[in-house]
């Protein structure tokens, strides 16, 4: 399954409501679930973002969909980045020198 990580800030509803957050983090886990990927990790951290998360899904037009459900409830924005492993990144390395 392709990887992504996620950066997300909350809006401002979604820091009025941020005693909520554990719970959203679960409602977004299910989802992913229910789609066929997989959230591996939420981090709630300092800095420019709020959290971070990491997550598998089977390809981009699934994790897009998982994307506009979560960001249709208000309370988050998220930048979405597709992430290579060491095996993953290697053939694509090859393939470039190939050229």
């Amino acid at each position: 399954m392709a990887k992504y990580v996620f950066l997300i800030n909350w809006t401002e509803q979604g820091i009025h409501e941020y005693q909520d957050t554990t719970k959203r983090a679960e409602r977004a886990r299910e989802w992913a679930r229910s789609l066929g990927g997989d959230v591996k990790e939420f981090y709630w951290t300092l800095g420019p973002y709020d959290l971070v998360a990491v997550a598998e899904f089977p390809d981009d037009e699934t994790v897009t969909a998982w994307g506009l459900k979560v960001g249709a409830l208000g309370a988050v924005r998220t930048t979405t980045l597709r992430a290579f492993n060491t095996e993953e990144i290697r053939p694509i390395v090859e393939r470039s020198t190939s050229v």
